[in-house]
């Protein structure tokens, strides 16, 4: 069985936790299938708006696919939610990146 094929598993017996659609987006994202790789991470996000780093690899999945509007709209998000949680570390990491695309942090 694929590491995939076993998330997927898990994501079916635990559909609340947010952590596996971010393993499966990863894993779509590592094999180069961005479209399910943000689809994932959406689905993450749905589960735990303040998943800090799925905004962060949704962008990076979003950049690797040309979109790089999405990607800024994606971290500019990311980047309330992590300021308002008070996650120094994801907030850093993310306006570093928007700052890279040329979003404004």
């Amino acid at each position: 069985m694929s590491r995939l094929d076993q998330l997927t598993t898990l994501h079916a017996a635990d559909p609340a936790d947010a952590d596996v659609p971010y393993m499966i987006a990863q894993e779509h994202a590592k094999a180069g299938d961005l479209d399910a790789a943000v689809e994932w991470y959406d689905r993450c996000l749905a589960i735990d708006a303040e998943y800090h780093y799925a905004y962060f690899h949704k962008a990076r999945a979003l950049e690797s696919a040309e979109k790089q509007a999405e990607a800024r709209e994606t971290l500019t998000v990311g980047l309330g939610r992590a300021r308002a949680a008070g996650n120094a570390k994801a907030t850093n990491e993310i306006a570093e990146y928007l700052a890279h695309l040329g979003g404004e942090s």
